[in-house]
């Protein structure tokens, strides 16, 4: 092996030197030499794909594939220098975020639509077709006549690792190309040095022998293959697959380009979703289903598994729901799922539960961007016939760095618009936090978490224009002390509902940070704001505070009071004193709580007397999934934790979610222990 690795570094050395010399040959005559040093890569017949395991399931069915024609490919990425022939301003990104500052480092920080720029420039330039490779060519590439994850092996040799593993403050280091040796067909990097922009829409495999497949006629996102630097190494094998919103851009991607005709192979046609078709759009009468009577039904089970055959992933973990109402009279829900929080398999699932049924249905694929994390997810309806869907979208892993994605529906649900980026930096204060509200001024308020830590608070973005654009009001000031009276720039407390006050201002309340009362108890954080998110006063609620495992609802009920859904405290990390909390029953004899509860305030969240414990008193072992799994409720217990999301309907009802069960009642039942 020590012989080896030693020939594949001479290998390396010789490759580098020998590109520069290309690549410096190439400037100095670009008009007669081509600028990307390319090899021939022959024609022939491989295996696409895998065995569909896991997470890997879109790599199935593993099919045969002829490239009908021999083609030439970049030996390298493109890199600094070669890109910015093309575009000079593109310099001022070097070394933005630690990566890719020298000349002869692969190009990053570049978009679909800046590769395929390129390549147009780069044909007009010298006379002949470049373009992005399609994801077959890329991967028969690749493999170079191998079958395995790497054309060396099983495994990346551990020299040509760049640190791969999930990295949330991804390790700067160097993207130079060539450093790795080439493959049999004498191609650089394949496998992580950055991912690579290929020509395909993403898309389901066909079964079948194929002939220079170019994937699906459309699609939401675009195929990147090879992996990157921090990255763990199963995303770096031959076969794997990974894809982008078109429109993002980061220091983990990059492209090398083929000169080549393009095929002249037909695209796939885009699958319908023929579930769309199934969804109702007669408009609901919500007068008619308004009552009067106290309402409540706990305990209800939306989160379900997917239909046998359906395809759809569904992993060990499911949490982090959001929840809207549709025009129609169905319920919404969405929710992550996966086997690791900071896994890139977390995919978003959804749930309907159609007027008048009673049983939500099996979980379905709501959004996801392949190989990506998911984390943080809303819905807001905003009472004129549009649903709006905000998540978060990782780069490399985690949740810590994450871009913010917009996508819109006005068919109930059926479809959504593709996704769009709203704040495109993979960076902190993006992680989306379910309970997006509307001002009275009409605009839209979307909280998120200000860190990927448990004491890092809230922030707020704001869109005036119904989604167009945004606005942190942020200023850059650093993380605020959290004490009663104080004032800082985000909100007190991860997770945090925003509500609005018939004053205009804005209020906040979250988990963790929390302030010491007069009597010394730790209670929930209250934050208050006068301009509209960027400055916010902190002082101390008359509730409880919550941790891990929980996050709470607030939101303004259409009958004018506000309402809290929270928990009396956590059952393991809240002290006694801390968590005591009292209710009233129906019949006016007083009970000490704990769990979910329901309160209602009617001074603008200054007291919060009216509440009720979420539990119909029987006695029963319950499951709630995620990290609150089995607990025994009774006429004292409710559910002890979960994360919350809720929505009011027109016709007065109000809807909660837990991480796996869904809540039913209405103000009138609420108001019973007044």
């Amino acid at each position: 092996m020590k012989t080896i690795r030693n020939s594949i570094s001479r290998g390396s050395l010789c490759a580098t030197l020998l590109l520069s010399a290309l690549t410096a040959a190439a400037q100095s005559a670009k008009d007669t030499s081509p600028l990307i040093p390319t090899v021939e890569i022959p024609a022939g017949t491989f295996y696409m794909g895998g065995t569909g395991a896991g997470e890997n399931y879109d790599e199935a069915p593993m099919h045969r594939v002829t490239i009908s024609r021999p083609f030439r490919m970049g030996v390298t990425e493109v890199t600094n220098a070669q890109y910015e022939q093309f575009r000079p301003e593109h310099r001022k990104l070097r070394g933005k975020r630690g990566f890719s500052s020298g000349d002869d480092e692969a190009v990053v920080f570049v978009s679909y639509d800046d590769a395929v720029a390129f390549c147009r420039w780069l044909s007009e330039r010298e006379g002949k077709t470049y373009r992005l490779p399609t994801e077959a060519e890329w991967e028969y590439a690749c493999r170079a006549g191998t079958m395995w994850n790497f054309w060396m092996g099983d495994r990346l040799l551990k020299p040509y690792m760049k640190n791969q593993a999930v990295a949330p403050d991804p390790k700067p280091l160097s993207l130079q190309v060539a450093q790795q040796p080439a493959n049999p067909w004498g191609l650089h990097d394949m496998s992580g040095n950055v991912e690579e922009w290929c020509a395909d829409w993403y898309g389901p495999y066909m079964p079948g022998w194929q002939t220079d497949p170019v994937g699906p006629a459309d699609g939401l996102y675009r195929v990147t293959r090879g992996g990157s630097h921090n990255t763990p190494m199963n995303y770096l094998r031959s076969a794997n697959r990974s894809a982008m919103i078109p429109d993002d851009m980061g220091y983990h991607v990059g492209f090398r380009v083929v000169q080549a005709d393009y095929p002249t192979t037909e695209p796939l046609p885009v699958i319908p979703d023929t579930y769309a078709l199934t969804v109702s759009h007669e408009q609901c009468d919500w007068d008619a289903q308004r009552t009067d009577k106290p309402v409540f039904e706990p305990y209800i089970v939306y989160v379900k598994e997917p239909a046998p055959g359906s395809g759809t992933p569904f992993y060990s973990h499911n949490h982090q729901p959001a929840i809207t109402w549709c025009p129609n009279g169905d319920l919404l829900a969405i929710w992550f799922s996966t086997d690791e929080e900071k896994g890139r398999e977390l995919a978003v699932l959804s749930s309907r539960l159609r007027r008048g049924s009673h049983e939500w249905e099996p979980a379905r694929l709501f959004y996801k961007v392949p190989d990506r994390n998911m984390t943080g997810s809303a819905l807001l309806n905003d009472g004129r016939g549009t649903l709006y869907h905000i998540n978060g979208v990782e780069a490399l892993g985690g949740w810590k760095n994450l871009a913010m994605t917009l996508r819109t529906s006005t068919d109930d649900g059926a479809t959504w618009t593709k996704p769009r980026l709203i704040a495109p930096e993979h960076t902190l204060r993006h992680q989306v936090i379910a309970g997006t509200m509307m001002t009275r001024e009409g605009w839209i308020v979307q909280a998120c978490d200000a860190g990927s830590g448990g004491a890092d608070g809230a922030a707020v973005h704001i869109s005036k224009d119904g989604g167009q654009t945004w606005i942190d009001p942020w200023d850059g000031a650093p993380l605020p002390k959290f004490a009663e009276g104080a004032t800082g720039t985000t909100i007190a407390g991860i997770h945090a509902g925003v509500v609005q006050l018939k004053d205009g201002r804005l209020m906040a309340m979250g988990r963790n940070n929390n302030i010491t009362d007069k009597e010394g108890r730790l209670r929930m954080p209250v934050s208050i704001s006068d301009d509209m998110g960027k400055t916010w006063t902190y002082h101390a609620s008359p509730l409880p505070p919550i941790d891990g495992g929980q996050r709470l609802v607030l939101m303004r009920l259409q009958e004018g009071p506000l309402l809290l859904v929270s928990f009396t405290g956590h059952p393991f990390r809240t002290s006694d004193r801390d968590s005591e909390l009292w209710f009233t029953r129906p019949d006016g004899t007083r009970y000490r709580g704990h769990g979910l509860y329901a309160a209602v305030s009617y001074d603008e969240g200054r007291t919060w007397e009216t509440r009720r414990l979420l539990t119909d008193g029987r006695h029963e072992l319950l499951n709630a999934g995620a990290w609150t799994q089995w607990f025994e409720a009774d006429d004292t217990h409710a559910e002890p934790r979960g994360y919350l999301a809720g929505t009011q309907t027109p016709d007065g009802m109000i809807h909660i979610v837990s991480s796996r069960f869904y809540y039913r009642f209405n103000l009138p039942w609420l108001e019973e222990v007044k």
